[in-house]
Parts: structure tokens; sequence; C-alpha cells
């Protein structure tokens, strides 16, 4: 573990998961926490017990003692060890105190500090103005483009035909897992508060320069199902707005340790109410997407055999085993033109392939 000494705990724990090839949620079964804490945990964002960094050790295959130490927690032998000394010399230990509080060598470590954070500092403003220049050159975020149902669907289903033990032709891998998905982009997923800003509430972020996406820990709905279609959504803004190539030439020229609010460049997902409908069209895409990812048409075909589409019961079956809400379903059979619903009834219609449908707006920019 010689170079994971010298990462955070989080990164290390983060790299060994994929490594390991499992998701958030199944090593957060293993380990006994909610996956929420072990996204938090991989994004350095809590401070873990001596008991989960043990279990994480003996799940991911990694030295405890060495995992104890990026945890910045001292083990049960240094507890003892530190004990024995205090015993055996506590008649010396206030005197070396004092030399220590009185040395002039403290005195040159607190110079030595500042001398430190005003380097940084300098750095820093160098840094900012490097990033500026290069953003002119830069476009992160890709103009609007005009993607058609066939072109979104094709994007998902490459990335679920190309990951790792999925296969199209296998209907049995369901519920899919939207944090593996991420898992196979290189992205990492973070469920933390984000606060409303001017505009009104934000239901998650994207910060293309660090590859990681942010979902509002606080709204109501952030149980289960429309967790798990709000990371497929970003997932579809990620694959389908953002100039990748451009987030990682740029992301190479920003210091990983720094906190300057003026190198993070975010891309916002909001709520139905905002007021802000100048991207409609984006966001369409993003649920479209999202709805391709967790609902491939390979395998809606398997589900439905044998199955009433016009029958709501049959229906909220489908949806618990896709693991995604009864109205994403909806959607996403209505768009496939296998049902029709005409709007403000609860009355269900065979449809016909290609029939157009009402596109309902969940989220907007």
């Amino acid at each position: 573990m010689d170079k994971q000494e010298s990462q955070s705990f989080g990164r290390c724990i983060w790299q060994a998961r994929r490594k390991k090839g499992l998701s958030q949620r199944e090593l957060a079964v293993k380990v006994g926490v909610d996956y929420t804490y072990l996204s938090k945990l991989e994004n350095d964002h809590v401070e873990p017990s001596e008991k989960v960094i043990r279990s994480l050790a003996e799940h991911l295959s990694l030295n405890a003692e060495q995992l104890m130490y990026l945890a910045g927690r001292m083990t049960q032998n240094d507890s003892e060890a530190f004990e024995q000394l205090l015993k055996v010399n506590y008649k010396e230990m206030p005197a070396l105190f004092r030399r220590m509080r009185e040395s002039p060598g403290i005195d040159s470590l607190v110079k030595a500090r500042d001398e430190q954070i005003v380097r940084l500092q300098k750095e820093n403003a160098e840094l900012r103005t490097k990033v500026e220049k290069l953003q002119k050159k830069l476009t992160l975020f890709k103009p609007y483009i005009f993607y058609s149902k066939e072109e979104i669907e094709r994007k998902a289903n490459e990335i679920l035909h190309n990951m790792p033990n999925l296969h199209n032709d296998d209907a049995a891998k369901i519920p899919i897992d939207a944090t593996r998905v991420c898992d196979y982009l290189n992205l990492s997923i973070d469920i933390e508060e984000i606060l409303p800003d001017e505009h009104g509430l934000i239901v998650a972020k994207i910060l293309p320069l660090e590859r990681r996406i942010l979902v509002n820990s606080g709204l109501p709905e952030m149980l289960g199902t429309f967790t798990e279609f709000t990371i497929a959504h970003e997932i579809g803004h990620w694959v389908l707005h953002i100039n990748q190539e451009d987030a990682d030439i740029l992301s190479e020229e920003i210091n990983e340790n720094s906190d300057d609010e003026n190198q993070v460049i975010l891309f916002l997902c909001r709520s139905a109410s905002s007021p802000i409908d100048k991207f409609e069209a984006f966001e369409w895409q993003a649920q479209y997407f999202a709805s391709c990812l967790l609902m491939p048409r390979y395998v809606l075909q398997e589900l439905r055999k044998e199955r009433d589409l016009t029958n709501w019961k049959h229906l909220f079956i489908m949806a618990k085993e896709l693991g995604v809400t009864i109205s994403s379903l909806i959607y996403r059979l209505q768009n496939l033109g296998w049902i029709y619903i005409p709007k403000g009834s609860k009355q269900i219609y065979p449809g016909k392939i290609g029939l157009e449908t009402e596109q309902p707006r969940m989220y907007y920019l």
C-alpha cells in the first residue's frame, strides 16, 4: 500500500472498490453501512470508525493497520504503546511538554507554516489566471445538439453493452445499478445537502473537472427509485452535454487540493418548479437517456411476455422489478409507443409503435 499512503482514505477506498468490481451498494451491504454513508467516506466527508475501517479492509483486501493510518486514527497497538510510554516516563513527561512549548523550534515551525501559506496563496492566484486563460480556449458544456430518440437510446445501450458483467442479452441483471454505471464511466457520486440559490431548488450538480456528481440529500423524494433515476439523469447530462475531452484537459491544470470557489465549474439541474425553461430540450434528452439506461428495450421485451400492459397491476409489478417509479415506466412505455394514456385519464390503451406522446418535464437546467 505504498502508493495508497500518499492518497486520501476516501480515494483509496474508491479505487480498491472499483478494482474489486463492487458497486457502492454492494460494498455497503458487505460492510453493514448505508451506501450514502459509504459515498461520504469515499469523498472524505466523514470520519470512519475503527470497526468500519477494519470491515472495509477485510472486504477490499487492504491492510487494516495502514488503512487506519490513512484515516488519521491510531491503532489499538499504538494506543497501548502510548499509554505504556506515559506510565513508564510519567515523571519526565511534564518537563518534556514544557521544553517542547518553550523550544525555539516551535517558533521556526510556525514561521515555516506561515511562509508555506503565503507560497500556496501565490500559487493559487497564478493557477486561477492560468485556468481562466484555458477556459477561454476550452468549452466544457456542449451547445445544444438535437439527438433523436434512436441516438439517445443507442448511446445508453453502448454503455450497457460495454460494461463488464452486463450484457444486452441478459435481462436477469435488473434492476440496473446506476452507481455501477458511474464507476464504469469513472464518475464519483456523492449525496449531500445542496442549498438553493437565487433561482430556487437545485436537484443535483455535475462538477466536470472532478468527474463528480452531487445529488441533493435535502429533497423529500430522496428515497430509492427517485435517487436511482436522478443519478441516471445526471449520467445522461454527462454523456450528452459535457465536453469530456476539454474537461479532462482543464482538470490537469487545477490543483486538486485547492478549495477555491472560483475554480468550481458547475452544471446544475433544477426541479420542475424552476422558472428557468430555457434549456428544456437538454433536460428532456437527459430524462430520455435515463429511461433507456434503467429500462433497456431488450429488458422490457422480456418483462412484457405474458403480461398485459393495459393492466395497472402488471405495470406496478414491472416497475418494482426494474427498480423504477411507476411514472418513469409509464413515460418509457408511452415513448416506445407500446401504450397510450389520454391526458387526464387513468385508462390505458394499447399503443402503436411511433405514437408521439406528451413529454413530462421533471427537471430544468
